[in-house]
């Protein structure tokens, strides 16, 4: 379904394997432009904070973006001052679109905190059947959210623009499979073997925006 998964998967284990073995030359390996990393030829950030910006590329549709949510959660909250973490919600096919529109209905209201982690849990771990809108919708209503208040908001004019938006900066960074990292639209994840891998790839492009120009 998404070229950059099969790499992904089949260096989990290897990964794995090799860890408690090669821990710190694991973190401190190279990084090479065009193999675990690509730079984007114009670059674009999804937002105009001023601050060096994280964005995983994630679906809630997705198991791989479900195995690395709480690594990534771990990533938002050990990332230097003056950066930022965001998510951003593909939808690479139409399966996809309702987690798209489910994720910015949840950040509209105001909810996205509590229910992000929650929601990879129910579907992936309970397997919840947790595919249609409406089924997204029984999900948020579970975690207290008004039905009726989701649905208008997931079927809004504002979010059929928010997803256009999203899917084109998705294009635009050349981004093809989930869960991805671009730092600072700048720098996109590419031949990835593990997500420890990915975790340490994203404090490097970090470290290197935050002393660009230094």
């Amino acid at each position: 379904m998404i070229k950059r998964i099969a790499l992904l998967v089949f260096g989990i284990a290897l990964a794995s394997a090799c860890s408690a073995q090669d821990n710190g030359a694991n973190k401190a390996a190279s990084f090479t432009d065009g193999n675990e990393y690509v730079t984007i030829p114009k670059p674009q950030r999804l937002s105009d904070s001023g601050k060096v910006e994280v964005v995983e590329v994630f679906s809630y549709g997705c198991v791989h973006c479900a195995h690395f949510a709480p690594d990534a959660e771990k990533l938002r909250k050990s990332l230097p001052k003056g950066v930022q973490f965001k998510l951003l919600p593909a939808s690479f096919s139409p399966a996809w679109e309702p987690y798209a529109r489910a994720y910015y209905a949840a950040q509209k209201l105001g909810v996205l905190k509590q229910t992000h982690l929650e929601l990879f849990r129910e579907k992936f771990e309970e397997r919840y059947p947790i595919n249609t809108l409406d089924e997204l919708a029984d999900f948020y209503a579970r975690q207290g959210v008004d039905k009726a208040k989701f649905l208008q908001i997931a079927n809004s004019k504002e979010t059929d623009q928010a997803i256009a938006r999203g899917n084109a900066l998705i294009a635009d960074w050349g981004v093809d499979g989930t869960p991805t990292i671009v730092v600072d639209g700048t720098y996109r994840s590419n031949h990835i073997k593990s997500y420890d891998q990915l975790l340490d790839l994203t404090h490097w492009l970090v470290q290197r925006e935050l002393h660009k120009g230094s």
